[in-house]
């Protein structure tokens, strides 16, 4: 089995058009979403490595929250997480696996996490 390296992304705060009934439709929604990113790596990362040998954590931040279309309507968050997904797949040939989970802050009646979290492998 392959070494790799896991970059993360979590407890980001975003606002996006989502939800299937009336009162979810005409509002953003606030999620909670996390990003777990799978990447090929070298052999060793000795003091002086560069980080053009791992990726820079931004990248991850950006595909969850500025990569997000805000003028886009997802019906349901799976299309928010294949859009992340797809997003760190097509920025980086190194990226294997892409974990992303959300969660939907405005349906917790008592701090409860309801939401989903999607695994997408690269193809």
């Amino acid at each position: 089995m392959p070494d790799l390296l896991q970059l993360q992304v979590h407890d980001l705060e975003v606002e996006i058009l989502t939800g299937i009934y009336s009162e979810e439709t005409h509002l953003p929604q606030p999620l909670r979403i996390s990003v777990t990113a799978d990447i090929d790596i070298p052999e060793r990362f000795a003091p002086d490595t560069p980080l053009s040998a791992s990726k820079s954590y931004i990248d991850l931040k950006h595909a969850a929250t500025d990569g997000l279309p805000k003028d886009v309507h997802f019906t349901l968050i799976e299309g928010v997480a294949d859009h992340i997904a797809d997003t760190l797949f097509i920025s980086d040939s190194r990226v294997r696996r892409v974990e992303v989970r959300i969660i939907k802050l405005a349906i917790a009646e008592r701090d409860e996490s309801i939401g989903i979290t999607l695994v997408r492998h690269r193809r």
